[in-house]
């Protein structure tokens, strides 16, 4: 428990451990030869509900209006972007930094699959070095002039996440659902931590919300209805979209053809990006 000072007038000595000295700022310095302007966290309360794909979709509509956008691949046990993308090979490197890889939408990525021997190469690794990873994601990668970074982060509230939130300048986080019976909990836990830490929500994504059947156009609601705008309005963060379970969109993720993919379904995240 913080000690409280005795005097009025707080000194080096007497300030020792006492509730009025300020934390140190944990947040890492970025590369020197990068200038980003916004990072949005993209986050979940839990896995398999579509937080790559949620990240790569957001970065294709900005990278389509112009902007200079970058993607960094923070789930480092479970990678996803570089091959929803197509890109393969090494990052290369120099006495600068790494250099991150480019889609075919220009969008800068940067993965622990850039660095490994294969891709299917696993990475058994312990919470502390997974989060060191992630910082020298901001620290030594030469990102050069970004409007937008995202940062596709692994679910739940563990390491990674907490390294992204004290590390990384974030300026708000859009998170991913899905509308089954435990998603009020789900939203609530990545909604708190990112209050907790100080980070504005911008809105929530719900994926899986219907199937629309190809000959008749009916919306099949497989996991029930949703219950995402009362959560929302509970919350008083706006609903960004609701993405179906579309084919066309999975078969060119598989096929690592993601630049080629206008989601349509998340057009309001549009207004709530930070300019």
């Amino acid at each position: 428990m913080a000690k409280e000072c005795s005097s009025t007038t707080c000194d080096k000595t007497s300030c020792e451990g006492c509730s009025h000295k300020e934390q140190k700022s944990l947040q890492e310095t970025l590369n020197v030869f990068s200038e980003v302007k916004h990072v949005i966290g993209v986050v979940s309360g839990k896995g398999g509900v579509g937080k790559s794909f949620v990240t790569g979709s957001l970065a294709n509509r900005m990278a389509a209006k112009g902007y200079k956008v970058g993607i960094m691949d923070a789930d480092i046990t479970g990678p996803s972007i570089p091959k929803m993308y197509g890109v393969t090979g090494a990052a290369q490197a120099d006495d600068n930094g790494i250099y991150p890889m480019e889609t075919k939408n220009g969008i800068k990525i940067m993965s622990i699959n850039l660095l490994l021997p294969t891709e299917d190469t696993p990475v058994i690794w312990r919470g502390p070095i997974l989060a060191n990873m992630v910082k020298q994601f901001w620290t030594d990668v030469i990102w050069g002039d970004l409007d937008y970074l995202f940062v596709d982060m692994p679910p739940g509230t563990g390491d990674v996440p907490l390294t992204v939130f004290q590390s990384l300048p974030i300026d708000g986080v859009v998170v991913v659902t899905s509308p089954q019976d435990l998603v009020k909990m789900i939203v609530k836990k990545a909604f708190n931590m990112a209050e907790m830490m100080k980070v504005p929500v911008l809105g929530i994504v719900e994926n899986y919300s219907f199937v629309k059947c190809p000959d008749c156009g009916k919306e099949i609601k497989i996991f029930g209805e949703s219950n995402i705008d009362a959560i929302a309005e509970e919350l008083k963060a706006p609903v960004l979209g609701k993405m179906p379970i579309d084919m066309e969109y999975a078969s060119k993720a598989d096929s690592g053809a993601f630049d080629e993919i206008e989601n349509v379904y998340i057009q309001a995240a549009d207004a709530v990006m930070p300019q």
